[in-house]
């Protein structure tokens, strides 16, 4: 039996794809994210907090831009850094970008802006709708270790 709630995120999850599928964008980049989607992630709240221990030797992934200490405008650059720990190297093609409490998976839009390197990636101008924004990414080591690391900022 389905409950009440898993009904509404369905509903939600379903009515924020189609209204990506159909709308059309007021921004000259792509949006990572439109603002039905993010509208539906903050109306399915956070949800459980994920715990997991810390995999000795895993990847970093590092946000080198924009500062998400206060607001961001968008478009906005975005350039993350990956940190191996030797002797493993990172596996680019593992990399997934998740959005908000429903984990969208944007990791295909994300590389339509750009491209993933061992060392990093970087998107010009990211375009984002005003708002809450949460972005988790996930990353292997060539040693199949996982880094995984949230990332929550506010566009104005």
């Amino acid at each position: 039996m389905i409950t009440q709630a898993s009904a509404m995120l369905r509903r939600l999850a379903l009515a924020a794809a189609l209204a990506f599928a159909g709308q059309a964008c007021a921004y000259a980049q792509p949006l990572l994210v439109t603002e039905q989607e993010m509208l539906a992630s903050l109306a399915a709240g956070e949800g459980p907090v994920a715990r997991s221990i810390a995999v000795t030797g895993a990847p970093r992934i590092e946000l080198a831009a924009p500062d998400i200490r206060q607001a961001i405008s968008s478009p906005t650059r975005i350039a993350l850094r990956f940190l191996p720990t030797a002797p493993a190297s990172i596996r680019p093609e593992s990399l997934r970008v998740l959005y908000g409490a429903l984990r969208l998976d944007i990791t295909s839009r994300l590389l339509g802006s750009a491209k993933v390197h061992a060392d990093g990636i970087e998107v010009a101008q990211a375009a984002l709708p005003r708002g809450q924004h949460r972005l988790t990414l996930q990353l292997e080591d060539s040693l199949g270790r996982a880094a995984s690391h949230t990332f929550a900022f506010i566009v104005d």
